[in-house]
């Protein structure tokens, strides 16, 4: 019987869509003993790992944690020593808020070998599937990623000091400090400034709702917008209706 290397691939799952996934993230899932998954992936993409797999899923759902972050970073190097090649794969990419690094950096001190498969973030992938660029000339010369709620439970200071730039702005996990964004926007007289929320991006069930800061929270009320969703804030939002029309007339072609 041979010994099998303890080894940990941390890999992005993409943003929701199945086929948003690489061919670096399927091969790691095809050679894995052991898959510890998250909540936010399609779990159709474990089809893709072996009928002796081990799937142990140790995400969070409804404000219920499977796992705490502890009792995962044990669990990845106990089964790691017990099985060899552990995948813990996550949903977009495992280095934009996914703690990914802090796994690599817990399991590394017991000697595992470990790997990164990158992954498209929903940052990214989610506006880009509404027609929404994070850039555009003449409409934003950058963006910011900012984490909606910190580890203490608070709204990020990143986000004062995004409303005061004319960059766009997307906030991953900040539907639950919704009104306090909208506050800081409102504040620095960004009022009219364009805004969408998209939940369950990529996905058959996506759910959108585009306004401005002074309309959005009656729009998530109307349109039961909920986690898990994004929000982007800024002009580039206002590309939507054009890019969208394009996209109709090509998949009508």
């Amino acid at each position: 019987m041979s010994i099998k290397t303890p080894k940990l691939t941390v890999v992005g799952a993409g943003p929701g869509d199945e086929d948003l996934i690489t061919l670096k993230a399927i091969k790691a899932i095809e050679s894995a003993e052991v898959i510890l998954y998250d909540a936010l992936i399609n779990e159709s993409l474990l089809r893709y790992a072996s009928d002796d797999t081990e799937l142990i899923f140790v995400g969070k759902r409804r404000g219920c944690y499977a796992f705490q972050q502890e009792q995962i970073n044990e669990l990845i190097v106990s089964k790691a020593i017990e099985k060899g090649h552990v995948v813990r794969l996550k949903g977009g990419d495992p280095f934009i808020f996914g703690r990914g690094a802090e796994e690599i950096d817990y399991v590394r001190h017991f000697g595992l070998e470990t790997f990164v498969v990158p992954g498209i973030s929903s940052s990214a992938a989610v506006p880009a599937y509404q027609g929404i660029p994070l850039t555009k000339r003449g409409a934003s010369e950058s963006f910011w990623v900012i984490t909606g709620t910190t580890k203490q439970h608070k709204l990020s200071a990143d986000v004062r000091l995004a409303a005061k730039s004319t960059a766009t702005v997307v906030v991953l996990m900040g539907m639950g400090k919704l009104a306090e964004i909208v506050k800081i926007f409102s504040a620095e007289n960004k009022q009219d400034t364009s805004i969408a929320i998209i939940q369950n991006g990529t996905r058959a069930n996506e759910n959108v709702g585009i306004g401005s800061i002074r309309t959005i929270e009656k729009i998530v009320k109307e349109k039961q917008l909920a986690n898990p969703a994004i929000i982007v804030i800024g002009d580039v939002v206002k590309e939507r209706a054009i890019l969208s029309s394009i996209f109709t007339e090509v998949a009508e072609g």
